[in-house]
């Protein structure tokens, strides 16, 4: 399986011809990402895991494509796609499911608190091909299995560094590339990725920064 990393919290998957795509949001170079996309997985609702006009476009001139997504964005997408709605699905944590040809598990069905003042919205993880564990915006630790390659979101309104790494430890996948650090300049997110390359070590994940556009072999 290759991924490829976008901005933020956008990655492409290929395997064996098919493309499946995750969070194309509005941080990121959507229309690249999606180009040939079998199916799309979206963690939650969030422009910048979710950019509404671009998808929807895509959709529209793409009618074999499915989506799959929690029920906020489902709904969020619905008016727009007409009779082109029956491709949008549903889920929640604790389900399994197949997109382009890849095994999905699901995990986690809440948002990060941000603020108790900000509602709290539904936010799926997604382990594809009992392989790479996508968390979105959560620190949702998958139980029961095991995770090969972590995406960690290394920074947001909604985190802190203690929590990022303790995510990380936890989930002792063997390897990880950051997600989420939009919101940072390069000194900041060197600091970061720093701390998790050096601690990660200890417990036996090995970080590694993945540069926009840049692929690797799962």
């Amino acid at each position: 399986m290759l991924l490829t990393k976008f901005t933020h919290s956008c990655v492409r998957l290929e395997q064996d011809g098919a493309v499946l795509v995750i969070d194309p949001g509005s941080f990121s170079e959507v229309d690249e990402a999606l180009d040939g996309a079998a199916a799309i997985l979206v963690t939650h609702e969030h422009a910048d895991h979710l950019d509404q006009d671009r998808v929807v476009a895509f959709l529209t001139a793409n009618p074999a494509v499915e989506l799959w997504a929690p029920q906020g964005a489902v709904d969020a997408l619905r008016p727009a796609l007409g009779d082109g709605a029956g491709r949008l699905h549903a889920v929640g944590g604790g389900e399994e499911f197949s997109a382009a040809g890849l095994a999905v598990r699901t995990f986690g069905d809440q948002h990060a608190l941000i603020h108790p003042l900000i509602p709290v919205i539904g936010n799926v993880g997604y382990l594809v091909e009992d392989s790479l564990y996508h968390p979105g915006d959560s620190f949702t630790v998958p139980d029961g299995v095991r995770v090969d390659t972590l995406l960690v979101p290394v920074h947001a309104p909604w985190s802190k560094l203690e929590e990022v790494l303790d995510f990380m430890i936890s989930v002792r996948a063997p390897r990880a590339f950051q997600l989420h650090e939009a919101l940072l300049n390069d000194a900041g997110l060197g600091l970061v990725e720093g701390h998790l390359t050096r601690l990660g070590a200890r417990f036996g994940t090995e970080f590694e920064h993945l540069s926009v556009g840049g692929s690797v072999e799962l």
